[in-house]
């Protein structure tokens, strides 16, 4: 067992320092990209202003004999275009495929200087983030990259699932958790074969009526992901890092798309994946707060005054925890209009 004092200590000689706070920055959506595409490459430029994170995917969705010009492409990607303020991150293969070592060792010698984020599929337990902590900071070191490079850990098995909590504390470098729902699904046995999203089978049925017990009752379709998603918050919040909802696969129905984003955005993520550009809008919207919201926030902070004792405004009671509540909502306004003029302007911050 590890000294809790030896947790912020470089895990190879020449290694940048763990950080000992993530660093919080807008994250709405994380929006893949294939960069073995040239279609995909050359509409980057236009693509940074829209996104808070931009992912180069090298895993699922890229083919076999592709993996390889994915790798490259996104080497050049990573050392010929600025990126701005918008994160650039990376998913790698996972680590029981013959492309991953490659992955790592190239992504993180040729641009660590500029990847934010290394995205960790199918992550099963700590070990998994053992293995990567240790083998990206002795690569950080051959190669001097001066700040430590994050770790994301995608839950898509039942045993991460049942581990994410030692997951999410595995390491200083962890920087959040997505869900997988697609890889889940199969992994659980699922009888589903949708990639995110409710189904019209799981639902719960209003009572039959006793006088008209053959009339249409009222039926309500519920979420396939709801516990898996709030033991995944949790597990984030308790060791400081960020949740984030995974794909919605149904490119075509943006109604349910904006749906399952806002559920994610209540409960407590940060942001979710875009698989297509019309879902950048809808993340962008949906994990943004309501003007409305905001300035409700921004009232019930000013009457509240040094946030304790309790008050009533528009017959509704305020107290300390309301404050706390609000002062997550206006945070995040802040941050989020530091970076987009339009919203800066909606807020009035």
């Amino acid at each position: 067992m590890r000294n809790p004092k030896d947790f912020f200590r470089p895990l190879a000689l020449g290694a940048p320092q763990p950080l000992r706070e993530i660093p919080v920055r807008p994250s709405r959506m994380i929006h893949f990209f294939n960069a073995a595409n040239e279609k995909m490459v050359a509409k980057l430029p236009e693509m940074i202003p829209q996104c808070d994170i931009l992912l180069g995917n090298l895993e699922d969705a890229v083919q076999a004999d592709q993996k390889e010009a994915a790798r490259e492409g996104l080497v050049k990607v990573g050392q010929s275009i600025d990126f701005a303020d918008t994160q650039l991150w990376t998913r790698v293969n996972s680590l029981d495929s013959p492309w991953v070592l490659d992955d790592l060792v190239t992504l993180v010698t040729e641009i660590g200087d500029k990847l934010d984020v290394i995205m960790i599929p199918k992550v099963e337990g700590a070990e998994d983030i053992h293995y990567v902590d240790r083998l990206v900071a002795q690569l950080e070191a051959r190669a001097g990259v001066s700040r430590p490079i994050m770790l994301h850990a995608l839950l898509e098995t039942a045993r991460g699932v049942a581990n994410v909590e030692e997951i999410a504390g595995a390491s200083p470098r962890m920087q959040g958790l997505s869900l997988g729902p697609a890889d889940l699904a199969a992994d659980r046995r699922m009888k589903t074969t949708r990639i995110g999203g409710g189904h019209p089978g799981y639902l719960v049925r209003a009572d039959a009526d006793p006088e008209a017990p053959d009339a249409p009752r009222t039926i309500f379709q519920q979420d396939l992901w709801h516990y898996t998603m709030a033991r995944m918050v949790d597990a984030c919040v308790a060791n400081g890092i960020l949740p984030f909802y995974g794909p919605f696969g149904d490119i075509g129905d943006p109604v349910a798309c904006e749906d399952q984003f806002r559920n994610a955005f209540l409960m407590g993520c940060v942001g979710a994946w875009s698989l297509h550009p019309s879902q950048i809008a809808i993340a962008k919207r949906v994990f943004s707060p309501d003007p409305k919201e905001v300035a409700w926030a921004v009232r019930v902070i000013e009457e509240m005054g040094d946030g304790t004792g309790a008050v009533m405004i528009d017959g509704k009671m305020q107290d300390d925890a309301s404050v706390k509540q609000c002062r997550v909502v206006v945070e995040l306004a802040r941050m989020l209009a530091a970076r987009d003029p339009e919203l800066a302007q909606a807020y009035g911050l």
